[in-house]
């Protein structure tokens, strides 16, 4: 019965929960009360949101950071100040979460999907060269899982072709490409502070840049149209209200001085996966080292399992989640998505242009066989990896 799969009534691995998230104690609950005390909830009058902003762009490297409601808004408000207008066209990967399409969307523009590379989930700089046109205003790097796109890639052809860059790195806190943080090597980067993520204040999001100019423009997109020095009813734009609370500005500061102790920890782990799963070649993919990417994230733990079909995975899947160990399938493909698909059909035939057609066949592909782990279960002790790679392995057994 110990070798039977828990999936059919044998018993499983893992008996007890892995570490919780969010991490929070004292030091949150003290800084929660200290605002509640302070009469100062909204960040127009306090001062704990301003100085997460340069807290995290600091530890970002990056000039400039305007904090928002949540990831995607950052994304909308993102695109906006990088020029995005209806009817202009945004690239993007289809394995990717909703909001990076539905901000174009939202902006009346439409998202262009580029396939990506079938080792690592990110978007594939020569697929972006192929469907950029005149349209375009800005392609999308999305830092899948903490793990940095090919920056020195995608700078060049964005250059050579006079759009922006966009790094959408809401799962990449703390990740560096040779050296440098993301979030400002491209023109403008987004994170988010949503539950699940590494940095977290239940929702939030925030804007890096190292320009002047696209941080103004920023600025009133977040503070309903003001600038900076002018009057409290001097709205010189159109701009949304997308400001944090003064007790999100608190958890992050204190979430913020946990990273780095939980960045190491989740990056040892993930070595231990990685040298554990490396004793299935023949079942088990997985991306390969790359020295430009000098810190994964690690928001997710991503393999494939070769050669399977997406009913084959989703077992996988069923199979190791019943051995204890929380996983995902994953993404599916957002070139596929119905609702997606449906607007931006609308907003083509509205300009008198034709329909879009996209073949991805790697993101079908990846859709088809990849797993993820959750970040949390990479914040546990040695014996905690050691039962995921017990689990994995008897699931395989049995396959």
């Amino acid at each position: 019965m110990s070798e039977s799969l828990a999936l059919q009534g044998g018993i499983p691995i893992r008996q007890t929960e892995f570490p919780a998230w969010p991490v929070g104690d004292a030091t949150e609950e003290a800084a929660l009360v200290e605002v509640l005390r302070s009469g100062r909830w909204g960040s127009t009058h306090g001062d704990q949101v301003a100085q997460f902003e340069a807290e995290f762009a600091a530890a970002q490297q990056a000039e400039y950071g305007t904090c928002l409601a949540n990831g995607t808004l950052a994304l909308v408000a993102a695109y906006q100040a990088a020029g995005v207008r209806a009817g202009d066209e945004v690239v993007v990967p289809p394995y990717t979460f909703i909001a990076t399409v539905s901000a174009a969307l939202f902006l009346q523009a439409i998202p262009v999907f580029a396939d990506v590379d079938p080792e690592t989930h990110l978007l594939d700089p020569a697929a972006v060269e192929k469907v950029i046109t005149p349209r375009t205003r800005a392609v999308v790097a999305v830092h899948i899982g903490g793990r940095p796109c090919d920056l020195d890639a995608l700078t060049e052809v964005c250059t050579r072709n006079g759009v922006a860059l966009v790094e959408d790195a809401a799962q990449a806190h703390g990740a560096s490409w040779r050296g440098r943080r993301v979030g400002a090597i491209g023109d403008l980067g987004t994170f988010s502070f949503q539950s699940s993520k590494n940095l977290s204040a239940g929702e939030g999001g925030i804007i890096l840049t190292n320009s002047a100019e696209l941080n103004d423009a920023v600025y009133p997109l977040v503070n309903v149209g003001r600038t900076r020095d002018g009057a409290w009813y001097q709205h010189d734009h159109l701009g949304y209200n997308l400001r944090l609370t003064e007790f999100q500005g608190a958890i992050l500061r204190a979430q913020l001085k946990r990273l780095p102790e939980q960045a190491k920890r989740r990056a040892e782990n993930a070595d231990r996966l990685t040298a554990g799963l490396g004793e299935f070649p023949d079942a088990i993919a997985l991306a390969p080292e790359d020295p430009a990417v000098t810190e994964h994230a690690r928001h997710l733990y991503l393999f494939r399992l070769r050669g399977a079909t997406a009913a084959e995975r989703d077992w996988f899947v069923s199979a190791l989640q019943a051995e204890g160990v929380p996983c995902s399938p994953g993404y599916p493909g957002l070139h596929t998505n119905e609702a997606v698909r449906s607007r931006m059909t609308e907003l083509l035939r509205a300009a008198d242009r034709p329909e879009a057609a996209f073949d991805c066949p790697v993101t079908d592909q990846l859709a088809a066989n990849t797993v993820w782990l959750p970040q949390n279960l990479l914040l546990g002790e040695e014996s905690d990896t050691a039962d995921i790679l017990a689990a994995i392995a008897k699931v395989l057994r049995n396959r």
